[in-house]
């Protein structure tokens, strides 16, 4: 495997992540940072590069959590990875929070449900195809009773089966001893999927995207 450093990112839930992938070594860092995501992220950014003494002239790319997740946060790990690049010119990499949680999870076929608040969740379905997760369902929100259903047997992770367990099972039809809920996006698995793509130069340079797959931020006075 060609050596490359890449570092990766991850705000898009009240977890903040920082990892550093060296040639197959991960050096990491993850907080329950609920709002202070702004406040410690290049701070873990520092730590996690000194550890593995790897400076920023040294990253061959940057990896962020695109989304979906929360608007805020979502923009806070695009402003850091597009600021960072422009130092020295690095390719940046967006990386779907959905895929990283389905490869987190470590199952062969998992449904990825996140809590969207607004009675809503963000949905994708993977599939473990030798190393790789396919994507079977693609990144929606949808009313937790309005989760796509899928064929065959499924497991499920994700903040979403733990604000909408019942909704979620009767929808989705994965069962209840399938779920592991606790499982967020992590800047870990960010950094593992970007890899091949590195590899496959599929980087970016410019402009870091989120990806909020959702346009309206909160409810109208109307709706709530």
């Amino acid at each position: 495997m060609k050596s490359m450093n890449i570092l990766a990112l991850d705000t898009s839930t009240e977890f903040c992540s920082v990892a550093l992938w060296s040639n197959g070594q991960v050096t990491e860092q993850a907080v329950h940072a609920v709002q202070t995501h702004s406040t410690i992220l290049l701070e873990m950014v520092d730590a996690v590069c000194r550890s593995a003494a790897v400076h920023l002239g040294m990253l061959d790319a940057i990896a962020y959590g695109e989304g979906p997740g929360a608007f805020t946060g979502l923009r806070i790990a695009c402003s850091v990875a597009q600021g960072l690049a422009l130092v020295n010119q690095t390719p940046m990499i967006g990386i779907s929070t959905l895929a990283a949680m389905a490869l987190r999870s470590n199952a062969e076929r998992v449904v990825c449900c996140l809590d969207a608040r607004m009675n809503e969740v963000y949905h994708a379905a993977y599939e473990r195809r030798g190393s790789l997760y396919i994507e079977v369902s693609a990144p929606c929100v949808c009313p937790p009773d309005q989760a796509p259903r899928l064929a065959d047997v499924w497991s499920g992770c994700g903040s979403g089966f733990i604000a909408y367990p019942q909704f979620l099972m009767q929808s989705t039809g994965v069962a209840a001893d399938a779920i592991v809920a606790n499982v967020y996006p992590h800047a870990s698995n960010i950094a593992a999927l970007a890899v091949p793509l590195l590899q496959a130069d599929s980087a970016t340079r410019g402009v870091a995207t989120p990806r909020y797959v959702r346009n309206q931020v909160a409810l109208k006075t109307a709706e709530r």
